[in-house]
């Protein structure tokens, strides 16, 4: 595959950095911005610039968007960089659908370690030592017992996100009363920054050495590696200095965690570029063992250091291995594929500064000098210029500085940083150079004396101010944009803005405020300022002068960032100046306050108010109200009239359906968009939800702890007779949107009159634009799909219910294509709802699959349903399987009950029937065997004595795909005498369906398993295995069993017609044509038959249980599937 143009996914220098290597290997690559990040240098450095819609990172993680600027401009692959889209498995797998290249490792990758919980588990699977924990989402039970478990042995624990990285959601639990905070507040960053608040725990090493090995994979399963790295330097869990190799690192600990992250990587087959991460116990001396804790699907940030000692670009890696190139094309074949050349250190230079104790505080605003350093073995990445405007929309980082030498003293390399980072001159901004500076001059840096808590020991000696070079290198200059030369005359501003000019003279007066002082003096006489920790603009000053003020008063309020920030006062005192107005933009560290302290009786602080958690707020009390109107205690007219007609209320039902507590609503304050008719008080009242009750929750929760989560859609009838209104398009199209991201099953609730007429009009519409369906039927073949009709059913509500795997209806229920409306309107007659669709016809015509008495035993058959595709369960009962002995009679013209050998087969109350009252001749259910779930074809004998006619045909291939798409084994119980034959049943097309079972079945990769009970005749008995007796994993008999090429009598006429021609005397041809019969059933009987091979075993019927079960266990581990194994299922 051979790639032309790259969309750049991404912003700032790794956007550049993709550009450059683009650019590199001849490729043309768009950029993309969002509406707040035009001025960002990387727009200008791509061939095409494509403007986002939206501000911030929102605006980056629009996957949609992304894929339509990367197809407008003709682009076949779309680069993530790090962060962002980067490591979102559902994005690659966008790309995929849309025709682009992800260039990445693949989304079974992404998924993989995009979840915490299962990469660990990979490692284990891997032999990869990881640290003791739970590989699962914790509850703060869990987590309080596994930290006991812990101080037990004198460990603390770590809390972790189980999704994403980045050292968001993560704590340290050292005591047993900081836990539930840390919990929940990991949770809350974890939902925050991935959209999902699961948390794992796992034991916490104190004194750890992080080192991380780069590997590469190609498609062909090759990998390599490119050495180790050290990002033992952190703040918080976030990296702050790198260095490659890692120094002062025993030789034999390199190899074996060099050898632990390949293991992994070919365990899993791992494709593109990936960093493997370790932390190593250097408190534990001399073992210093290790253990595995995540990997990082994607392309690093400390990046470059490999690169430097290396000498390989790893962005064109990337690429050229998205592209096809193996391993072996890159030069890199080899498991080691370069040894590494002297020692890298790569430097974070981000916009902040630190506070006397370590607190961090974000700095913005115009970069005023933007000079990079230079010289041999020196490399920046950055994205600044002089008079670029900076963002604290989006992450802090500015630059990255890179010193390599190729001397293996790491020292050398270090000087060289060193060196550089004092020639860099940024102004305008904070920066933490200062500060990185001191971490590399540091003697721990470079004798392996580093740890991940190390920053936090030696902040006191990390912050202090080093000026050695700063006056040496930059006089003094005038950092005032407004006054280089530009040739414009005064100032510029946006003069279509009213308040521009206002907006400009506070800015002036704040920096002529800081030009007159540049370092203002925070103490007058005996009053001290009250400075702004932040640079932000005043919106109230809460004291005047001359005014007595309490320690802890409020007295000033901030706006930064979009946020209000209320600063207090430290003591009691007495306001002596007010430096500052409302409106003016403040600089942090400039005093606001000049407050002089007041000794004495009244220096007792302010108590901070004591919040009362139960307390409702007026905000929180409205969100209630606005609520309550979706609660059926609060609908009593419409709760009377449904009971009226013998139906309960949907939302009983879904209470019914999901477990307690689980139930997440989505969209609940829709109302329907009748806006022109009614006013909002009378459309919350009874609109409430525009007639939709949609959300997600645990279903079956108390037998599968994972794999629980069911999408829920139900029409509700109180409601507008639960038509389809505009905003209820709109809350399914986003439901559905979420369960193909989030791979979850559908379960509706259909009854509902189809499309609603009344609402605001939207001018004139062509109204077949309606994503919806389009939406629900894409899900088919990726999420199971259940419907549940209860009452009238109809057009578009019917469309949702029919494009279901499978329909479960009740005893009153009434579905059709069209209601009565459109059947009158159409000049078709004159019909009562119930008349137009009732089960009558609807169940044994296969359109209803399971028909239930009510409402009740409807959601309780969708979760029997749904089980079977959540998994296998724990603990069943099973029926005495000698019984099967006598299942099937000896006298072969007797009949038999072919469900009663089904039921002893299975576990107790496993059967499910599908589709029980059509296609009769053919027997489709679900059942376990041990808890395994398993889906069954079989032969009735009771209609048309097994035969297959077109009806059961169709049945039958159907039941199969569906088994088949989801990887459900199929068990086939053959008796069989062939394909129903003669006019009659060739007018039904009998052809065409009775083929459908031999198609579907000859290319399904779920397994199969065979068991003939008594006729297995020729073309029928073949349509019952996929074509053939070898198609399913094992196919056996019972001593009942009998094969033949078609039935014995006319296989006997025809063979002998010769020999039959040439008796004349009529009882002497008779018998001769008995003897001829009476052989051949002798050489049909499965123990004779047997003999030619063409069946695996004859067996003892008792025994066939555990022939499925050995079946099933010699199965290979099943692998995670992404994306669709079929198209769709058929909906007939």
């Amino acid at each position: 595959m051979k790639l032309s143009s790259i969309l750049v996914a991404n912003r700032a220098e790794i956007a550049i950095r993709i550009v450059r290597a683009c650019g590199d290997l001849g490729l043309s690559a768009t950029t993309v911005y969002s509406e707040d990040d035009t001025e960002s240098l990387h727009c200008r450095m791509g061939d095409v610039s494509h403007a986002l819609k939206g501000s911030g990172p929102s605006a980056y993680l629009d996957g949609n968007a992304l894929i339509e600027a990367a197809l407008s401009h003709g682009c076949d692959a779309i680069h993530p960089g790090y962060g962002f889209l980067s490591e979102r498995a559902d994005f690659s797998e966008q790309c995929a659908a849309a025709g682009l290249t992800f260039i990445g490792p693949g989304a079974e990758h992404l998924a993989l370690f995009g979840d915490k919980t299962r990469a660990r588990n990979a490692a284990i699977e891997a032999e990869v030592p990881v640290a003791r924990g739970m590989d699962h989402g914790v509850s703060l039970e869990e987590a309080k017992t596994f930290f006991k478990s812990l101080k037990a042995d004198g460990q603390a624990m770590i809390i972790k996100a189980r999704s994403g990285g980045g050292g968001r959601g993560t704590r340290v639990v050292n005591e047993l009363d900081e836990l539930e905070k840390a919990y929940n507040r990991c949770r809350s960053e974890s939902k925050l920054a991935f959209g999902v608040d699961e948390v794992y725990v796992e034991g916490f090493v104190k004194q750890a050495r992080h080192i991380e090995v780069q590997i590469l994979g190609d498609r062909n399963g090759g990998i390599a590696h490119l050495g180790e790295r050290e990002c033992s330097v952190q703040r918080r869990f976030q990296k702050l200095v790198e260095i490659a190799p890692a120094p002062a690192l025993n030789e034999d600990l390199r190899s074996q965690i060099i050898g632990a992250a390949m293991r992994l990587a070919k365990s899993v087959r791992y494709t593109n570029l990936g960093t493997f991460e370790f932390l190593v116990d250097t408190s534990r001396e001399p073992s210093q063992p290790f253990v595995f804790i995540e990997a990082n699907a994607r392309l690093q940030v400390e990046h470059t250091v490999t690169e430097a000692v290396n000498g390989i670009d790893l962005v064109q890696a990337q690429i050229r291995l998205a592209s096809g190139d193996t391993l072996h094309d890159l030069g890199l074949h080899q498991s080691q594929a370069t040894t590494p050349r002297g020692v890298a250190i790569q430097a974070r230079v981000s916009m902040e500064s630190l506070g006397e104790h370590g607190e961090i505080t974000p700095s913005a605003g115009t970069l005023l000098a933007y000079e990079m350093p230079s010289g041999p073995g020196i490399r920046t990445d950055g994205f600044g210029y002089v008079g670029y405007k900076t963002s604290n929309s989006f992450d802090s980082l500015l630059v990255k500085v890179i010193g390599h030498a190729t001397d293996d003293n790491p020292a050398a390399a270090a000087n060289r940083l060193i060196r550089a980072l004092s020639e860099l001159r940024i102004e305008g901004v904070s920066t933490n150079v200062n500060l990185i500076r001191n971490i590399i001059k540091h003697p721990d840096f470079l004798t392996g004396l580093i740890h991940t808590r190390w920053f936090e020991e030696q902040i006191s000696v990390l912050n202090k101010y080093d000026d050695e070079y700063k006056d040496r290198l930059f006089p003094r200059v005038k950092d005032n944009l407004e006054e280089i030369k530009t040739g414009y005359t005064g100032a510029r501003i946006d003069d279509s803005d009213p308040l521009a000019l206002f907006k400009y003279d506070a800015q002036r007066k704040s920096k002529s405020a800081a030009a007159t002082n540049a370092n203002p003096s925070v103490t007058e006489g005996d009053a001290v300022g009250i400075v702004s920790p932040i640079q932000g603009t005043i919106v109230a000053i809460e004291v005047i002068e001359g005014e007595t003020i309490s320690g802890g008063q409020p007295v000033v309020v901030i706006e930064a960032m979009k946020m209000e920030h209320v600063i207090t006062a430290d003591f009691n005192g007495i306001v002596r100046a007010v430096n500052m107005s409302v409106g003016d933009v403040v600089q942090d560290g400039y005093p606001l306050l000049l407050i002089e302290r007041l000794e004495g009786s009244n220096s007792k602080m302010v108590a901070p108010t004591a919040v009362d958690p139960d307390l409702i707020r007026s905000d929180l009390q409205e969100n209630i109200d606005r609520h309550a109107f979706t609660l059926d205690e609060n609908r009593p007219e419409a709760v009377a009239k449904r009971r009226s007609f013998g139906y309960r209320m949907i939302r009983e039902s879904v209470a019914q359906l999901v477990d307690s507590g689980t139930f997440k609503e989505y969209w609940p304050l829709t109302v329907a968009r009748q806006h022109t008719r009614f006013d909002i008080e009378t459309l919350r009242k009874n609109t409430p939800a525009d007639g939709l009750v949609a959300g997600i929750g645990a279903v079956n929760g108390h037998l599968f702890k994972v794999h629980n989560r069911v999408m829920v859609i139900a029409y509700d009838y109180t409601v507008l007779a639960g038509t389809q209104g505009a905003r209820n398009h709109a809350k399914q199209d986003r439901m559905f949107s979420l369960a193909k991201r989030l791979k979850l099953p559908v379960i509706v609730f259909g009854e509902g009159g189809g499309g609603r007429p009344g609402e605001d009009p939207g001018g004139i519409e062509v109204g077949i634009d309606t994503n919806t369906f389009t939406q629900y039927a894409q899900l088919s073949g990726l999420v199971p799909l259940v419907a549940i009709v209860n009452g009238r059913c109809f057009a578009g509500n019917t469309a949702l219910v029919a494009s279901s795997d499978v329909i479960i209806a009740t005893e009153g229920a009434t579905l059709g294509m069209g209601g009565p409306a459109m059947i009158e309107g159409g000049g078709l007659g004159v019909y009562t709802p119930e008349e137009v669709g009732p089960m009558s016809f609807q169940v044994p015509n296969g359109v209803v699959d399971i028909l239930v008495k009510d409402e009740f035993a409807a959601v309780e058959t969708a979760k029997k349903y749904l089980s079977y595709f959540q998994g296998p369960i724990d603990g069943w009962e099973v029926s005495n399987q000698k019984l099967l002995r006598h299942a099937v009679p000896e006298n072969r013209l007797h009949l038999y009950d072919m469900r009663k050998i089904i039921t002893t087969i299975a576990d107790a109350d496993s059967f499910l029937e599908i589709r029980e009252k059509f296609g009769v001749g053919l027997i489709t259910a679900f059942i376990r065997v041990e808890g395994q779930p398993l889906g069954v074809i079989a032969n009735n004998p009771h209609h048309l004595a097994g035969a297959i006619d077109s009806a059961g045909a169709d049945k039958g291939a159907r039941f199969v795909q569906l088994c088949d798409a989801f990887d459900i084994p199929i068990l086939s119980l053959m008796d069989c005498p062939g394909i129903m034959v003669g006019p009659e049943f060739e007018r039904t097309a009998l052809v065409r369906h009775a083929l459908r079972l031999f198609n579907v079945g000859a290319n399904i990769s779920t397994p199969m398993f065979g068991v003939v009970v008594r006729k297995a005749y020729g073309l029928g008995v073949q349509a019952m295995c996929g074509a053939s007796s070898e198609v399913p994993y094992f196919t056996v008999a019972w001593p009942t069993a009998e094969f033949a090429a078609m039935n014995i009598e006319g296989s006997v006429k025809l063979a002998f017609r010769k020999e039959l021609m040439e008796i004349s005397d009529p009882d002497e041809r008779k018998a001769y044509f008995d003897q001829r019969v009476e052989k051949a059933y002798r050489d049909a009987k499965a123990v004779n038959a047997a003999t030619g091979g063409g069946v695996d075993e004859v067996i003892d019927p008792a025994d066939t249980r555990t022939w499925i079960m050995s079946g099933l266990n010699a199965l290979p581990p099943p692998k995670k599937r992404e994306g669709k194994k079929h198209p769709y299922i058929d909906p007939w």
